[in-house]
């Protein structure tokens, strides 16, 4: 497949002015689902181990469909980048979905979040089969190592967090507690941290546009969320450590 440089670079910039509008948006107030949710009006919602599969399921798939689809699988270092990408979508969609005791969702947030992965995958997908040039130099280079170094570094921050937090409550259990153990002593939103290096050791590793504007739409999007996260941790708990911050340890 001839690659689509100019579709790639609209793409690429249309995710991190979607970023930006999102980090506008919510300045104030967060996405509504979960602890930031507000029946103030009728929705339809969605389980919260569905939304997560039928949301995710799209970066998974459209990627491996490309791969299948294409001619011209590449490089060890390419290949290894992509089944990285695939890797964190995965977990996400087989792992992570049938794991979750979060909240129902909204149908609308559920949908928003699928269009996101179903664009996501066409762009990474795409661009590091057809339109990434890479040799096999590059994947013996320092920051292809270093890249994907921190990109598993942070999907085991990712999961391990992830793992405290379902712990943190019983089936069916509703209340919310404090988290505590890996770098929730650090941060608030330890799992929202993770993420988001995986995300910058992704772009690290590829070095490319379409792989730092998901690092940056991430921050966008989870930045504001940690923040509230730590906010309503300190309304709700007087006893909520203050040293803790809410995304970076030490410092935000």
């Amino acid at each position: 497949m001839h690659c689509y440089e100019s579709v790639v670079n609209y793409l690429s910039c249309g995710m991190l002015l979607a970023g930006l509008l999102n980090l506008i948006k919510h300045r104030k107030a967060q996405a509504a689902y979960g602890r930031h949710m507000k029946f103030t009006s009728p929705a339809i919602m969605v389980p919260a181990r569905v939304a997560w599969f039928l949301q995710e399921m799209p970066a998974l798939l459209l990627p491996l469909l490309l791969m299948h689809l294409s001619h011209q699988y590449s490089t060890m270092g390419r290949a290894i980048l992509l089944k990285t990408f695939c890797l964190h979508y995965f977990h996400r969609t087989f792992v992570y979905s049938l794991l979750t005791r979060g909240q129902p969702f909204p149908v609308s947030v559920m949908a928003l979040s699928g269009v996101f992965c179903l664009w996501n995958g066409f762009l990474q997908g795409h661009y590091l089969l057809h339109c990434a040039q890479f040799d096999e130099e590059w994947s013996a280079g320092y920051r292809y190592i270093t890249g994907l170094l921190v990109f598993y570094t942070g999907m085991a921050i990712n999961i391990h967090s992830d793992y405290i937090l379902r712990n943190l409550r019983k089936p069916k259990e509703t209340v919310y507690k404090i988290p505590a153990g890996g770098l929730f002593e650090y941060v608030s939103g330890a799992n929202y941290f993770g993420e988001l290096v995986e995300w910058f050791g992704y772009a690290i590793a590829t070095w490319s546009l379409p792989a730092l504007s998901v690092a940056v739409f991430s921050l966008c999007f989870i930045g504001p969320r940690a923040y509230y996260h730590h906010r309503f941790y300190e309304e709700h708990f007087k006893d909520y450590p203050r040293f803790r911050k809410a995304l970076i340890p030490f410092i935000f």
